[in-house]
């Protein structure tokens, strides 16, 4: 959902923050107006950045094919306009870090996000906001590596950084606090999993409303808090919760409701309402295959997961999924 671009269901800069009180047509068609006139202008810089904007569009609602196409493009006019070690290149490199994540090509993942890192230091030094972006991009990434050790030792940096620039109580250090917790989950650390999830969740409240892609994310990982310590009811209704929100949001076929969907399958299969289960892997396998790469971890959990409801009863469910699976 972690864009400043590339932070859960958010983009920084001065674009994101149009996006934030437009639609989503209304948003491409003010990047496109800038394009424009960019173009006329002769700016190629602003031209550039307002191309990752659009990229970044097209990835949060689901368009991962031509936001690559258009990152991949910039990339190449960012490094022959300013070099290979501007803020451009360095911002286009997070950005194609952040969709490799979303595709499943993780090594690429990590590659674009370590250039990005090592540019921004070094034009900015070490506690610096596009650094606690790529920190927390970095725990994304480990989180959908399944590599959660790993990956908190970045977010917590990414919220120690934002912290000592916004205070606790801003947007941004909430969403790496949120993304945070879903590592601290990860760790067994349950928790301090909830109390960061919690804040988070009043200070997304208090800065979006209710109606928010924040809130939604935080609302699934509370209820995978409930999932993983047994209490199905509770998660259930969380999940639904996130879901519903999810779709008014983003719509019905956005790739962000898969991992949603998945534990959904998870709670049903263990209440032995298997033709809802199968219904939410189906749908979720619908949503991701034409996207990612055929070994993403969430299309595979859908994939396994469906695979137990046609064979049940030869299947064991305590050789059951790993558990459930936060968003982040």
């Amino acid at each position: 959902m972690m864009p400043t671009p590339s932070q859960p269901g958010r983009t920084d800069g001065c674009y994101g923050r149009v996006l934030e009180h437009a639609g989503h047509n209304e948003a491409e068609q003010q990047i496109r107006a800038a394009i424009a006139d960019s173009r006329r202008s002769g700016n190629k810089s602003k031209r550039l950045w307002a191309q990752i904007a659009l990229a970044n569009r097209w990835r949060e609602y689901g368009d991962y094919r031509r936001a690559g196409l258009l990152l991949s493009l910039t990339l190449g006019a960012a490094e022959s306009l300013t070099g290979r070690d501007s803020p451009l290149v360095a911002a286009t490199y997070n950005d194609l870090g952040v969709l490799n994540k979303y595709t499943g090509d993780f090594a690429s993942s990590e590659e674009y996000l370590q250039r990005a890192l090592r540019l921004y230091e070094s034009a900015y030094g070490p506690a610096h906001d596009t650094v606690a972006t790529v920190y927390h991009n970095l725990g994304g990434l480990a989180h959908a590596r399944e590599e959660p050790v790993r990956g908190e030792v970045w977010a917590a940096r990414a919220v120690q950084i934002r912290t000592g620039l916004h205070g606790g109580d801003d947007h941004r250090t909430a969403a790496d606090a949120a993304a945070w917790a879903a590592l601290l989950e990860g760790c067994g650390r349950l928790d301090e999993a909830e109390a960061q999830l919690r804040r988070a969740l009043e200070v997304f409240r208090r800065a979006f409303g209710d109606e928010s892609c924040e809130v939604a994310v935080a609302l699934h990982n509370l209820a995978a808090l409930h999932h993983r310590r047994g209490n199905l009811c509770k998660a259930l209704v969380g999940y639904g919760q996130a879901l519903t929100l999810k779709e008014r949001i983003l719509g019905a076929s956005h790739p962000g409701l898969a991992p949603t969907l998945v534990n959904l399958a998870a709670i049903y299969r263990r209440l032995e309402c298997y033709n809802l289960a199968a219904s939410c892997c189906v749908r979720c396998i619908a949503l991701l295959a034409p996207r990612v790469d055929s070994c993403h971890p969430t299309l595979a959990a859908a994939r396994r997961s469906l695979a137990r409801i046609v064979l049940r009863p030869h299947v064991h469910e305590e050789l059951d999924d790993r558990g459930p699976s936060a968003c982040f």
